[in-house]
């Protein structure tokens, strides 16, 4: 037993010296030497050192999660600018364009450019939606093949209508010499039309060479059915005998005038035009006029057979019994000669009558617009006319 007890102590004292030699080699493997221990070159064969490689360090991207420091940011920016004004650089110059400076205080201008976008697009929606617009007949054109072609100027846009799309009803199965009188008088009266308003649907667009081919048939139809032939709540028609419209004046002659009512042309002579006398209808009317006019017959078998009778005058006060009375027997007036018909001169006077002469003692014969001198010799009240005799002309319109 004694002996095991020393073996115990011995070996106990061995493991205390090696734990404190272990602790010791830690100690000194956690400090850092301050010299290195030196060895022989004889023990210790020399190698060559090795160089450091190169590396090139790597531009670190951002993750997801991590924000990017203010510098950064700005320098992506920087460079973002840079690229796009390398690219605008690149690019053809365009120069900027600069606002209009207008009169007044936030105020509008509209350019021509604008106002043509503006007309191209009301051109398209009649093509859709077969909206009627109005245009001014700017010229009578003749193709190569002998068609006869209507040109409507709208906002500055050409528009062509064919000859059987301008007129309702226009004459059919005509051959020869027929359709050639035909087509003259067509064109006569498309002529006479020159710079009046005309209603048309547009029936074709090309957007490339903005071209645009249009029916004024068509328009009138609509307005027709609408007008002469639709009725309104009560159940009466928009246009009866006896109502006043307005109407287009498309055509003027020295003793008629042909205006247009809401889709149907009329023709209205001199003596329908004026309760005094007029030499020439051209005095008083122009093409492109909008006159009053009343409605005395209307015919609406067929849309496209529909006729009225209009005049001008009962829209007006009759004063020609007024002017009358200021006429004295054996008295003499200045007046005008508005016609000269089988011997008969028909005189307006000065003061407002209309006159009528059946004897010149002149030994000229007067004409149609001379200046005259009217001796009354009577009064007819019924018919509202003064009649005497030219005593003398007192200037000649040759």
């Amino acid at each position: 037993m004694p002996k095991k007890k020393e073996e115990l102590e011995v070996s106990a004292g061995a493991a205390a010296e090696e734990t404190t030699e272990n602790s010791a080699e830690v100690a000194d493997f956690e400090e850092t030497p301050t010299e290195l221990p030196t060895e022989s070159p004889e023990s210790v064969p020399a190698e060559p050192t090795p160089k450091p490689k190169r590396t090139r360090a790597k531009k670190k991207e951002p993750a997801e999660d991590e924000s990017i420091s203010p510098p950064e940011a700005a320098a992506a920016e920087a460079t973002d600018a840079e690229k796009k004004e390398t690219a605008a650089a690149n690019r053809p110059n365009k120069p900027k364009a600069a606002s209009i400076l207008t009169l007044e205080v936030d105020g509008t201008v509209t350019t021509e450019a604008h106002e043509l976008d503006a007309a191209w697009h009301e051109i398209h929606t009649s093509y859709r939606s077969r909206r009627i617009l109005t245009g001014i007949l700017g010229g009578v054109e003749e193709t190569e093949t002998g068609k006869t072609l209507a040109v409507v100027d709208y906002k500055g846009f050409r528009v062509v209508i064919p000859l059987k799309e301008m007129l309702v009803k226009l004459e059919k199965n005509l051959k020869g010499a027929e359709y050639s009188d035909m087509i003259r008088r067509q064109n006569k009266l498309l002529s006479n039309m020159l710079g009046c308003e005309i209603d048309f649907i547009v029936k074709g667009v090309d957007s490339k060479t903005r071209t645009v081919v249009a029916s004024r048939k068509e328009a009138m139809l609509k307005k027709r059915q609408t007008f002469y032939m639709n009725t309104d709540a009560s159940g009466a028609y928009r246009i009866f005998e006896g109502r006043t419209v307005q109407a287009r004046v498309i055509a003027v002659a020295e003793k008629a005038i042909r205006i247009e009512a809401f889709g149907v042309e009329c023709s209205i002579v001199a003596r329908d035009l004026s309760w005094d006398w007029i030499g020439d209808a051209n005095d008083r009317f122009s093409v492109g006029d909008e006159i009053l006019v009343k409605i005395l017959e209307v015919n609406r078998d067929t849309i496209e057979d529909i006729t009225i009778k209009a005049d001008v005058k009962s829209v007006s006060e009759n004063t020609n019994r007024t002017y009358l009375k200021q006429c004295r027997i054996q008295s003499k007036y200045a007046g005008k000669v508005t016609d000269v018909h089988k011997g008969v001169v028909y005189v307006r006077l000065n003061n407002g009558a209309n006159a009528i002469a059946h004897t010149c003692l002149d030994r000229r014969m007067p004409g149609k617009k001379d200046d005259v001198s009217f001796a009354v010799t009577h009064i007819d009240e019924e018919r509202g006319v003064a009649v005497g005799i030219i005593t003398r002309i007192i200037k000649q319109h040759l």
